[in-house]
């Protein structure tokens, strides 16, 4: 069973990775398509996503927490 300073390392280092992909992403595709921002511009549409995925991924994973309790619970009274 991982820990939890493990599991809070994974978490940010995921964030951190997945942040610092975004911010590349985004000033290699932006002017593909026309648009032009400043790296400050792009580092905050950047974050803005990550909270967009931070909460997406707080609740599918309190969603199949759920799920899973529930599958629990129908297997112990069987």
């Amino acid at each position: 069973m991982q820990s939890h300073r493990h599991s809070a390392a994974e978490a940010v280092m995921n964030i951190a990775i997945g942040y610092a992909i975004s911010l590349a992403a985004q000033c290699a595709i932006f002017p593909l398509f026309g648009i032009y921002t400043s790296l400050g511009e792009n580092a905050l549409i950047g974050a803005a996503f990550t909270v967009v995925s931070l909460v997406r991924s707080y609740a599918l994973r309190r969603l199949f927490t759920k799920l899973t309790e529930r599958g629990a619970g129908r297997a112990e009274a069987a």
